[in-house]
């Protein structure tokens, strides 16, 4: 499991295909490769495991392996094609696990489109045994697209709530939750978003996670709050991590 204090925000699916099979070994390198912030080989490694999933007829592997694509999708800014292999997972061959990262892969996806009323109805209508029974980190992750939804959208109660769920599954004093937090703080418009997007930062930064570092640098760059030398260095910052990482459409949003 990704259980890094930062690391349980990048492709929770992956994490949950460790087997011998061909497609299982390939889900795993793409992991690693996704760790080093190699996204687009990591990317290659999952389409090869695609294959595999389907040679081997493991139709719950060929789902794991459909929502991790779509997950780097999300993270690369390339939302239809985020959608569209969302739409090709088979809801019904899914058990309670699976099934919740389903929902988390669509709330994610909602909220990189600042679709928060989308992700505020998923969380009202999922079911909460069915969440229980979830790993743990899976849990964290889809109550933190919860936590943010429901911050951006003035349901504090039911945010803080989430919020609250967060650090029950995962360490609190990590940046994962510090991110979740911040986010929260920056959709909702609260003054203290800066100072919290500064300790996941540097929570990310220790714990070696790229893409989440060059976006919290992204994020910060676009507050109020932030001085205009300061967020063109932040801007900079960011550009040349997500160049490296090979991703160009967070690049280019970056750059603007």
């Amino acid at each position: 499991m990704v259980m890094r204090k930062f690391g349980m925000a990048v492709l929770l699916s992956l994490a949950t295909i460790a087997s011998a099979s061909e497609s299982g070994v390939l889900s795993y390198r793409a992991q690693r490769s996704l760790d080093a912030g190699k996204i687009a080989k990591s990317y290659g490694q999952l389409e090869r495991a695609l294959l595999a999933s389907r040679k081997e007829s493991d139709l719950r592997s060929e789902a794991r392996v459909l929502m991790a694509m779509a997950q780097i999708r999300t993270m690369s800014l390339d939302f239809a094609f985020a959608d569209s292999l969302l739409a090709q997972v088979r809801e019904e061959i899914l058990d309670k696990n699976t099934n919740l990262m389903l929902l988390q892969g669509k709330a994610a996806l909602a909220n990189a489109q600042e679709k928060f009323d989308e992700t505020a109805k998923m969380c009202a209508s999922a079911d909460a045994d069915s969440i229980k029974k979830a790993d743990k980190p899976l849990q964290a992750a889809f109550f933190s697209e919860c936590a943010i939804a429901q911050a951006a959208k003035r349901r504090t109660d039911d945010a803080d709530e989430s919020l609250k769920m967060v650090g029950k599954r995962s360490d609190k004093k990590g940046g994962f939750y510090a991110y979740t937090a911040a986010r929260m703080a920056d959709v909702s418009g609260r003054g203290e978003a800066d100072s919290l997007y500064r300790e996941a930062e540097k929570k990310s930064i220790q714990n070696n996670v790229p893409y989440m570092t060059a976006t919290i640098l992204y994020l910060r760059s676009q507050l109020k709050s932030t001085p205009a030398d300061e967020a063109a260095d932040l801007k900079l910052r960011c550009k040349n991590a997500f160049e490296l990482m090979g991703l160009p459409n967070n690049a280019k949003r970056c750059g603007e």
